[in-house]
């Protein structure tokens, strides 16, 4: 209990940290006001909206209050629309949630099926031939990616749409762009588990026992192989959400990316710091949850030491 109250002390001062840095760097990046209202706008009209908005306080002023209403679950209401911060992080978040899950089962799906096939056939033509696909998998920019099956799937083919997100195959795509380059990573990691595995003395006392190739590797292989994949799905995460942040724009996915996007185009501050602090908050439990998880699994790791060395 202790170790996991270090870690809990540890995330909530890394979220402290990203949204400071985000509130000082939004509020250097220049005055809201003047992308919000029209050029032609008066000078007093203007100056009535800063200072409904907080912006005429000083900016320890504003931090401080900002980090008032957080503690009350109040991040705002969005200088564009006059809805509350939460309101529109709460409407983004099924989707990104549906895109990226759909993302990490089929590039887990992909990857581990690549990475386990090249590491049984290691050192043949077939694992070369795999592990060059997941380096090109991998190395691709998920934007050009993105661009590169809209122009041939929605604008050549004319077979899957390019942008939206009103029927389960507007899907598709965004999701295969998001998928691709991890199923790569994934590929390559889940060959090394399983080489790692493989050669364990445990695995050729399974094989001296009679049991089939299958059996050796759904049965003892994969299950040890799966605990370092914990620990590389949990970091996997948080790169999910940076890649959704381009995959959404491409696609028109109304997500937290898209949102993120478009809130930081019109400097609608209370928005961009609700969706920082929503997707720093979903990486920092998604790791805190691998973690424990890592400590139950692998009983040679000690809950403590994998927690951060607490206690």
């Amino acid at each position: 209990m202790k170790a996991i109250g270090f870690r809990a002390v540890r995330s909530l001062v890394t979220l402290l940290f990203c949204v400071t840095l985000v509130f000082v760097i939004l509020r250097a990046a220049g005055d809201p006001s003047e992308e919000l209202l029209p050029p032609e706008t008066p000078p007093d009209i203007r100056q009535d909206y800063r200072v409904q908005w907080g912006l005429d306080r000083p900016i320890v002023v504003q931090y401080l209050n900002f980090l008032g209403r957080v503690a009350r679950g109040d991040l705002g209401e969005s200088f564009a629309s006059d809805l509350p911060a939460t309101e529109l992080v709460m409407q983004a978040i099924p989707k990104t949630i549906l895109l990226g899950g759909s993302a990490f089962l089929l590039a887990t799906l992909i990857g581990m099926s690549l990475g386990v096939t090249a590491a049984l056939r290691h050192g043949t033509a077939v694992d070369r031939s795999l592990i060059a696909a997941a380096v090109l998998g991998y190395s691709m920019p998920v934007f050009f990616l993105g661009i590169l099956l809209i122009l041939v799937f929605a604008l050549q083919l004319r077979v899957l749409p390019s942008s939206g997100s009103s029927s389960p195959v507007h899907l598709i795509l965004p999701t295969i762009t998001l998928a691709l380059p991890l199923a790569g990573r994934v590929a390559r990691f889940a060959r090394t588990a399983t080489l790692e595995v493989m050669g364990k003395p445990f695995i050729r006392t399974a094989r001296a026992k009679g049991l089939s190739q299958l059996a050796v590797i759904l049965g003892h292989a994969l299950p040890n192989a799966m605990v370092p994949l914990l620990m590389f799905f949990g970091i996997e995460i948080g790169l999910i959400l940076s890649g959704a942040v381009v995959t959404e724009t491409i696609f028109a996915w109304p997500g937290l990316g898209r949102l993120l996007v478009d809130s930081v185009n019109m400097r609608d501050l209370p928005v961009v710091q609700a969706v920082i602090l929503m997707i720093t908050l979903i990486i920092v439990l998604s790791n805190l949850f691998v973690d424990i998880l890592h400590a139950l699994l692998d009983p040679k790791v000690s809950l403590a030491r994998t927690l951060g060395g607490a206690g």
